[in-house]
């Protein structure tokens, strides 16, 4: 009696068992599991070099009873590593290792500050993986790719210093050791991915004659990715923080965008002044036609009831970057410097910083005092974009 379909699934067993097949080509192939594309691939292992049929035959049963041994053990073509635990859901090996730190910080073999360090780390690689949909399903795929595209979402997309990013790099080295030492990988991915020196240069500010170019592409190819980078550029606000504002949390009258506390990088409400430029782009794209809590940037970066993917802005900058063949070093926060210098040019470091909302504790607190009111010369400056 044949096994119910759902129980002989190859998709649920994992593989088929091997068969020869003779012709014009004699070969034997089977299919297995593909965790990564989430689909049974097939393989193949050609026997036509193999000139006299009796060998043929004695290599096609070798094949076959090899391959079938190793694959009701647990071996998979597709996996280079060979442990058993590869496959290990990643969500689940995360989970322990977030009992093995309070465990270990129970027992006073890590110290409160390291394990609450580690943890909180470890909470930006979760979000990391929510929000940007990474394809992460198993241990395995843990690898020097995927780390080095968190590291860069840290200091590109969240603003992170280079500091702090060699602090995650050194956080998911140890990390690393854990997995390797509980055999969930075959070796440490982390190693080789270097340092950032502490001050080194990442980006550069656009030039006055890149700021028209980019002007001109972005109003007659994408007028809402114009928006954003106009926004980065007269107000300051960081990518992360410009995708969660909200249509309510700019104010026409006053011309201001009010930055809440709750999706503030330092935690604490501001106010930045919004140019007369944003604001005329603003009222042709028709923006205030929106609810107020719909989202400045949604889907397609117009405003709606979701916000934006999370590099959405970094992804639309490649684009514009490839399209008008940039270096690099131009970034979309490059945009924020453009605008700090062209701003302190004009109308002083004071003003500028006031506009940034520095990141600095002391001096933040000087310019984030309640009832301070952003000065006029912020909202009417002549800006490059």
């Amino acid at each position: 009696m044949p096994l119910p379909e759902d129980i002989s699934s190859p998709a649920l067993i994992g593989f088929t068992f091997p068969r020869l097949h003779t012709g014009k080509n004699w070969y034997v192939d089977f299919f297995a599991y593909d965790p990564v594309s989430d689909r049974m691939k097939r393989k193949k292992y050609m026997l036509d070099r193999e000139k006299n049929l009796s060998e043929r035959h004695t290599m096609a049963a070798l094949l076959i009873s090899n391959i079938t041994h190793r694959l009701i053990r647990g071996w998979n073509p597709w996996i280079r590593d060979d442990s058993t635990r590869h496959l290990t859901a990643f969500a689940e090996v995360l989970a322990a290792y977030r009992l093995y730190i309070g465990k270990m910080e129970a027992k006073g073999t890590l110290r409160h500050k390291t394990a609450y360090d580690y943890l909180r780390r470890l909470g930006a690689l979760e979000t990391y993986i929510l929000e940007c949909h990474v394809g992460i399903r198993f241990v395995y795929q843990f690898d020097r790719a995927f780390i080095i595209d968190f590291l860069d979402y840290l200091i590109l997309d969240k603003d992170v210093s280079a500091t702090t990013r060699n602090n995650y790099r050194t956080w998911l080295s140890t990390l690393g050791t854990w997995l390797v030492e509980r055999h969930y990988v075959a070796s440490n991915p982390v190693e080789g991915i270097h340092m950032l020196r502490e001050k080194e240069k990442l980006r550069d500010a656009l030039s006055p004659a890149s700021l028209a170019r980019m002007r001109e592409y972005l109003y007659n190819n994408n007028r809402y990715f114009l928006l954003a980078c106009m926004m980065e550029y007269y107000t300051f606000i960081r990518p992360d923080e410009l995708r969660h504002l909200t249509i309510g949390n700019i104010s026409v009258k006053n011309r201001e965008v009010t930055v809440p506390a709750d999706i503030s990088k330092n935690h604490k409400e501001r106010t930045v002044g919004l140019n007369t430029k944003v604001l005329r782009l603003m009222i042709e794209l028709r923006i205030f036609d929106a609810p107020s809590h719909y989202y400045l940037f949604g889907e397609n970066l117009k405003p709606g009831p979701a916000m934006t993917y999370l590099n959405s802005f970094r992804y639309e900058w490649g684009k514009l970057r490839k399209a008008l063949r940039w270096p690099d070093s131009y970034q979309f926060y490059s945009l924020k410097d453009s605008g700090i210098r062209d701003l302190a040019n004009a109308e002083g470091v004071v003003v500028a910083r006031d506009q940034a909302g520095h990141s600095d504790v002391a001096v933040t607190n000087r310019y984030l005092k309640k009832g301070k009111t952003v000065p006029d010369i912020v909202k009417s400056f002549e800006g490059l974009l």
